[in-house]
């Protein structure tokens, strides 16, 4: 679920900032394998979309609030952090 999740997110996000899918032949076929996750579970799609659309907002809002600068020394302080307590990320 968490990769549909991504993919809606990527979506909607390219969307909002204009940005043009580029189709790849190997996209058919990936489809095919979440039809049949989709298939399986009706309600899936639409909690996948409603999670996506979630993360979307977020990373808008942290985008009208925040410049790149002041995210970059958040993200550092909190990767000094998390290897200072053990917890190297993944």
């Amino acid at each position: 679920m968490e990769e549909l999740v991504a993919e809606l997110g990527s979506a909607f996000l390219s969307a909002e900032l204009g940005v043009s899918p580029q189709p790849r032949l190997d996209h058919a076929a990936y489809l095919s394998n979440w039809l049949t996750m989709l298939k399986g579970d009706k309600k899936a799609i639409f909690t996948a979309a409603s999670k996506a659309s979630q993360a979307t907002r977020f990373l808008s809002k942290i985008q009208e609030t925040k410049t790149s600068q002041e995210l970059e020394g958040e993200i550092d302080n909190n990767l000094s952090y998390r290897q200072s307590n053990g917890n190297s990320p993944k």
